[in-house]
């Protein structure tokens, strides 16, 4: 499996690489102590590219999102100290070496950042002179040449290839290698392209497999002498067939040999012009399944720039570009592994199903086997029972007689020699365990059968010489039904523990899928880093999640046509609709976005419903009135307001699906304006027909009730005073008219005085979350001193601090009758006591505290907090720039797929529910 770049990936990488040049270093980040990632970007608008760079190994762009160290390294932050916004000058190869220079800044300001890949690689960062800053593998080569710091790096060490080989020398090398050596052997230290491209071209030209002319068995005998230079140069060569070896021919063989050399350098022109195409070339292998169907995956072996001819008959998968071949390789390479990994597992797990179902398979076997042998011989004990009658009884008379065993054994010989039928049947003695053996045959089978058949029908069957021939057989049977109880035991545990063992199996499995993988980034759209939706007629909502943010909604984002949507109350988010069409924003759309602008608020913590308002982005500007300041994320609003209805605080959590273009057309007007010639149709519409006379009872009706109205109900005015608790209600006779002129005069003015509001942004939440307790304990303290203070003092005496005769008494029948009464009732009864006007000069003077700490006063530190947080809104990157949403990029998110569309990701999605009542 290759693992490392060659140097013809090498002279590819660094032409496709080209087009790099020009970009600054935003950040670079180290994955390991060997690979480091180089974030790159343009001036305006351009992408983002992303360079990775392994020691010893690789360098290419990668698109994938790869696992970064929690903090940098001392090298990551040599790179990042030197490197930083330095522009990428130069990509050059040193020679013909696997050396890759890369030029940050130009000048005397110019770094150069070297990376070996051959042997154990290394990456040297120096300054313009090429003295080493820092290295990552210091070492030494020989006395004269040192790579560590402080050291000037030898550039003129690197390997200078051969531009031109001439016929003669050629023929000069050939006639001095050894006999036995392959000719790709032969030519790999003279061509400086690596040994894929070699075997291309001598295959092409009809050159594998040639061998210098000399015995292949005294070539094999020298590579088994030196076994380390046979494993790695001539691995191939030893495994070739000795069928298709032929032997090169100088003069037959060598111009072949100088045309295959021309094909070297069109490959290597083509390299160097940077159009190669990426291949990665894969093996079939087969996946082990529980089903007949046998199913197989592919396994990444190999990446090039160019398909070769040795490849071409294996499965291979094209890419546009060298780079993007060479990153799909490596990120899939720990998916692969987990692959193998799962394989292996699935093998060891399937191998041990198996290996259950045999031993159970066996076990039910034996058992059944016992079952047929206990049942035979219980049958033929009952079938030849008065022969097994008379042994047990022969024996037993001898024992009776007290005869030694040995002399029992010889009287049952002599009767066997005599030609007795029961001793004949006698075939052993087992006396200490009271048992003797009889060879006993089914007396009713037919006679003319052979006697061979008999011998092989006859069983030695263990007669216990305690019991009869009929309790013998009880015996067997006894035994036989104690095995099919087994065996059905055996059944029902060998279900269950085949199912545990699939359990297991299913277990091992999934935690081997689990582990995690190198996930291809999508690409992030601008309104991500905001609160956003998209309404139900398809347009933008986007809505700050701090001040920062809608500092930056509104300065960067809002354009002329755009609308404004606030809650009215303090702290909500800055919420703007994006208006691409031009024409006027529609009201479900204005309500979906006031529901935003209230859900991000105090109200949703609250659980208060409160109204919201838009205006037209004119009317929104960061100009404060003479003498005020106005903060991060505050803004004026001036003119009218017009308010949205109220609405339920209801949001929902969808997913949004990102369309392939050609999928687009079926999702045409999914989001569109609905009017209502949509919802109601005028032709199906079945009007009453009302008569003349129904017309003139409904006049007057009418006129009966105006008649009723405007004389039986006047005016009423209710009138309680709180310090008496005394009810006045005073009627008023006049003309109803006069008196809603009025109030349609006060409302106006009221309207037309609403011209300017300042907006202002709610407290940094992560503060309050971090002193919430603190502060609602020093809260309800300061309450309780308050309200104490006002019941301690009457209004009569503010001076006196001492509490008057009989006031204790007072005071504590006040505690006992308010004592179940909580914070907040008594909050809201405090309000109604002071809203008779009592305390208008005090709301005065408190309005006047207000507008002067309103006033810039702050001190040295809240000053650089101000400067952080006007640079954290300015220094955003770069792809923050507006971008005109137009209706292609909406029109291409769709929340209701078809089952055969193509979807490129999906997009989770928090918003109003009313705009996500149509989602899946």
């Amino acid at each position: 499996m290759k693992t490392r770049f060659s140097s013809y990936d090498i002279i590819c990488g660094v032409a496709e690489l080209q087009r790099l040049i020009g970009l600054r270093v935003n950040q670079i980040y180290d994955i390991d102590n060997k690979t480091y990632l180089f974030r790159l970007h343009g001036g305006g608008a351009s992408e983002k590219v992303t360079l990775l760079i392994e020691s010893g190994t690789r360098f290419h762009t990668t698109s994938f999102e790869w696992p970064k160290n929690m903090a940098p390294s001392g090298f990551c932050m040599k790179f990042r100290k030197h490197l930083k916004n330095k522009r990428l000058e130069h990509i050059n190869q040193l020679a013909a070496d696997r050396i890759v220079d890369f030029q940050f800044g130009s000048g005397e300001a110019a770094y150069h950042v070297f990376l070996e890949l051959y042997d154990r690689g290394n990456v040297i960062l120096t300054d313009y002179e090429k003295t080493i800053l820092y290295i990552l593998r210091p070492h030494t080569e020989g006395e004269s040449i040192k790579f560590a710091v402080r050291e000037k790096y030898p550039v003129d060490r690197a390997k200078i290839g051969n531009s031109e080989l001439m016929e003669s020398k050629m023929r000069e090398i050939i006639e001095n290698s050894k006999e036995g050596d392959s000719l790709k052997r032969i030519l790999m230290p003279i061509l400086d392209c690596g040994p894929a491209v070699i075997e291309h071209v001598l295959i092409e030209h009809g050159l594998e497999n040639h061998f210098i002319k000399g015995s292949v068995v005294q070539k094999q005998g020298e590579a088994e002498s030196s076994k380390k230079q046979s494993k790695q140069k001539n691995r191939k060569s030893s495994e070739v067939n000795p069928c298709d070896i032929k032997f090169f021919d100088l003069a037959a063989d060598l111009p072949t040999l100088m045309l295959a050399f021309k094909s070297v350098h069109d490959l290597m022109t083509i390299g160097r012009n940077g159009r190669s195409k990426g291949f990665i070339i894969q093996v079939k292998e087969e996946k082990p399944t529980k089903s007949e169907n046998t199913e197989h995956f592919y396994r990444n072996i190999e990446f090039h720039p160019y398909l070769f001819s040795q490849y071409k008959e294996l499965p291979f998968k094209e890419y546009e570009t060298f780079m993007e071949a060479v990153d799909e390789f490596f990120s899939s390479q720990e998916s692969q592994k987990i692959d193998i990994k799962t394989l292996q597992q699935e093998r060891e797990a399937l191998k041990k199903l198996s290996n259950v179902k045999k031993d159970h398979t066996k076990r039910l076997e034996e058992l059944n086997k016992v079952q047929e042998d206990d049942k035979k011989k219980a049958e033929l004990i009952t079938s030849n029972q008065s022969l097994v009658d008379k042994a047990i009884l022969a024996i037993q008379s001898a024992i009776a007689s007290q005869l030694s065993w040995p002399d029992i054994q010889e009287l049952v010989k002599e009767a066997q020699a005599n030609g007795d039928i029961v001793a004949s049947s006698i075939k052993q003695l087992k006396l200490e365990i009271n048992h003797i053996s009889l060879l006993l045959s089914d007396p009713y089978k037919n006679e003319n059968e052979n006697d061979n058949d008999s011998d092989n029908d006859s069983v030695i069957v263990d007669i216990d010489l305690a019991l009869s021939a009929w309790a013998n057989a009880r015996r067997y049977y006894d035994l036989k039904r104690s095995a099919a109880l087994k065996e059905k035991k055996t059944i029902d545990a060998s279900q269950k523990a085949l199912k545990s063992a699939e359990r297991k199996t299913q277990q091992t499995l999934k935690e081997v899928r689990t582990i995690s993988n190198i996930a291809k980034a999508r690409k992030i759209f601008w309104f991500e880093k905001f609160f956003w939706f998209i309404s139900s007629e398809n347009y933008l909502v986007i809505g700050g999640r701090d001040a920062q943010q809608n500092e930056l909604i509104v300065k960067r984002y809002m354009r002329p046509k755009d609308i404004y949507v606030h809650a009215d109350i303090q702290g909500a988010s800055s919420v703007i609709i994006r208006n691409t069409t031009g024409e006027e924003i529609p009201p479900k759309t204005l309500l979906e976005a006031g529901t935003m602008a209230i859900s991000y608020s105090v109200a949703w913590d609250a659980k208060v419903v409160t109204n919201s308002y838009w205006v037209y982005s004119h009317q929104v500007s960061k100009t404060a009135p003479t003498g005020e300041y106005l903060g991060t994320g505050s803004f004026m609003i001036r003119g009218k307001k017009n308010f949205l209805p109220s609405c339920h605080l209801i949001m929902g959590l969808s997913l949004l699906f990102k369309l392939e273009d050609s999928f687009l057309q079926r999702h045409a007007g999914e989001r569109k304006i609905r009017t209502t010639e949509d919802t109601i149709n005028p032709d199906n519409i079945e009007q009453p027909e009302i008569s003349s006379t129904d017309l003139n009872e409904i006049n007057e009706a009418f006129e009966s009730i105006n008649e009723y109205g405007t004389n039986s109900f006047p005016n009423t005015e209710v009138k309680i005073e709180h310090d008496t608790g005394r009810i006045t209600v005073k009627t008023d006779l006049l003309e109803e008219t006069i008196e809603t002129d009025a109030v349609n005069r006060q409302s106006q003015d009221i309207i037309n005085d609403e011209d300017t509001v300042i907006i202002k942004p709610a407290p940094s939440r992560k503060k309050n979350q971090s002193t919430k307790k603190r502060r609602e304990c020093k809260e309800r303290s300061e309450k309780k001193n308050i309200e104490m203070f006002h019941v301690a003092s009457p209004e009569t005496e503010t001076n006196s601090s001492k509490v008057k005769r009989g006031q204790k008494g007072k005071l504590k029948k006040m505690k006992l009758k308010y004592r179940d009464q909580d914070d907040e009732e008594r909050k809201i009864r405090m309000m109604i006591l002071n809203s008779s006007g009592k305390d208008k000069p005090i709301a005065n003077t408190e309005s006047q505290v207000e507008k002067r700490s309103s006033l810039p006063k702050t001190t040295p530190v809240e000053a650089l907090e101000n400067i952080l947080s006007k640079n954290q809104v300015e220094n955003e990157d770069i792809d923050d720039n507006p971008i005109a949403v137009d209706t292609d990029l909406l029109d291409g998110l769709t929340g209701v797929p078809f089952d055969d569309d193509e979807l490129l990701f999906a997009i989770p999605v928090v918003a109003p529910y009313q705009a996500l009542q149509q989602y899946k």
